[in-house]
């Protein structure tokens, strides 16, 4: 999560999501995970697309108990090569993960956001002695949640969201509690879209609730999707002309 991907805006919590794995089978599962994700790997195929740019890192970290996902992100700075690049480095602003300590796996489908940047997602692994940093003037709080939450959630609403370019969808809210810390977080807004997709490629199983894809073509659906948004915005420009 960061500045730029999530609802819960600049100095919001930073979300961190399980994925379940044991100890004898972790590196089968991280092995099964890391195919799967190069499945979906976009690359720089929507990179030349004309607005702003911005990532978000999504590192797995698997473990003998539930690994972490954490979302940490940003704007794209002028010495950033790529999307890549940008999540690395904000990842490392944000919670103290030194870029050489994640193992890149893919980049996901892009998102806009209600600036109109190009978001995209990095995935990738990162060691399961790592322990978050946050930085008190952009991170509240860091929080973990399972990754399977985004397809079998106990706490779920789905508001109705169009743009201002006049694209139509749907928005996940998902109310998660924190028994460790005590405390309710919401997960909505590309924060929760990122995570309900990559939950969706982990897993490759029908989720609880409603989605927007066609889930016997995730990613062909899902690259559609994301068209049918940027196409929006650019008739919405056009129209106020």
């Amino acid at each position: 999560m960061g500045r730029v991907n999530s609802a819960l805006g600049p100095r919001g919590p930073k979300m961190a999501a399980p994925e379940p794995a044991d100890a004898l089978g972790r590196e089968s599962i991280k092995e099964k995970a890391r195919l799967r994700l190069r499945q979906f790997d976009v690359g720089d195929k929507f990179s030349r697309l004309p607005l702003r740019k911005a990532s978000v890192l999504l590192p797995l970290m698997l473990r003998r108990s539930p690994g972490e996902v954490c979302f940490p992100g940003g704007k794209k700075e002028a010495t950033d090569r790529d999307e890549i690049d940008t999540a690395l480095r904000e990842a490392k602003e944000e919670v103290g993960l030194q870029p050489e300590k994640v193992e890149v796996v893919c980049r996901l489908v892009p998102g806009i956001d209600k600036m109109n940047h190009l978001v995209t997602p990095v995935v990738g692994f990162i060691e399961d002695t790592f322990q978050a940093t946050p930085n008190p003037d952009e991170v509240s709080d860091v929080f973990v949640v399972p990754l399977e939450y985004f397809v079998k959630p106990l706490n779920y609403n789905t508001l109705p969201y169009k743009t201002s370019s006049g694209y139509s969808s749907r928005m996940h809210c998902f109310m998660y509690e924190d028994r460790e810390h005590q405390m309710s977080f919401k997960i909505w807004g590309l924060t929760a879209h990122f995570a309900v997709f990559l939950a969706l490629v982990i897993y490759g199983k029908r989720p609880t609730f409603e989605v927007d894809y066609d889930l016997n073509n995730l990613i062909s659906s899902a690259e559609n999707n994301f068209l049918n948004l940027y196409a929006s915005l650019h008739e919405g420009k056009k129209s106020n002309l």
